[in-house]
């Protein structure tokens, strides 16, 4: 078994880190530069940043503040929000991004992943999807959202990611609105799906209250990562420990 990833996450709402709670009702959760440093001290994997509202007002995403990040840490640094073209992944790969996160962009172009993957390499490329289990015709369907989960597209998320990876996505974030900042603990049956759809990383995100969820993610959900965001920012449990915990599980973790 490969070595798992354990990934804090910083939403970002106008140059501050921020939470919610299954993507509303969000908290200041501090300073964009100092969660970034804190991290790298506690020996994070990588760090994920993501212009929350960046999609949703049709801006561009802050580039000074993910340049300042990046100047910050050493880690590979995931940046999304506001994608739309080719050259938006350039500009922010020249700002300090190991790697792009597309989203809504992805959904509205569909030539846009597979275009990126060949001009920067699949490496640099992350599918980000935001999931939500809603009702339809009588049953449950995984729906894709967009806009920051504000708007439904129809499309259905194992499909949508088994296209992503044809097309040339390194890698795909699974975030599951339901579960997304009730520290309830992730999705594990949509992860799995997904993971088992998939040919490339699947990092899991949403949902973790305890290093003990993110070591049934990658366990039973099989995801190469698990991603969190308020456990961390909160001081309710550090990187470290949640490191250690699953060494003790017998998953393989960088330390």
């Amino acid at each position: 078994m490969l070595a798992k990833r354990i990934i804090p996450c910083l939403d970002v709402d106008k140059g501050r880190v921020v939470k919610g709670v299954k993507f509303f009702q969000h908290r200041d959760a501090g300073d964009v530069g100092e969660c970034a440093r804190r991290y790298e001290q506690q020996g994070a994997d990588e760090l994920v940043f993501y212009d929350i509202t960046a999609s949703h007002e049709g801006r561009d995403l802050l580039i000074d503040v993910l340049r300042d990040a990046a100047e910050n840490v050493f880690m590979p640094l995931t940046v999304g929000g506001g994608v739309r073209t080719l050259d938006d992944i350039r500009a922010m790969l020249n700002a300090g991004a190991d790697k792009v996160s597309v989203n809504t962009a992805a959904v509205k172009d569909r030539n846009l992943i597979r275009e990126a993957a060949l001009r920067f390499g699949s490496q640099c490329i992350v599918l980000a999807i935001d999931a939500n289990r809603v009702q339809k015709d009588g049953g449950e369907f995984w729906e894709v959202t967009i806009n920051g989960g504000r708007t439904p597209t129809g499309i259905e998320v194992l499909g949508w990611a088994e296209q992503g990876a044809r097309d040339g996505a390194g890698e795909i974030v699974l975030n599951v609105m339901n579960a997304d900042g009730t520290r309830e603990g992730f999705d594990i049956e949509m992860t799995r799906a997904v993971s088992e759809a998939v040919g490339i990383p699947v990092v899991a995100s949403g949902g973790a209250g305890c290093p003990e969820h993110m070591a049934e993610v990658v366990l039973e959900g099989k995801a190469d990562a698990a991603l969190a965001a308020s456990i961390f920012h909160f001081g309710t449990y550090t990187i470290q420990e949640t490191k250690q915990l699953m060494a003790d599980r017998g998953i393989p973790v960088r330390q």
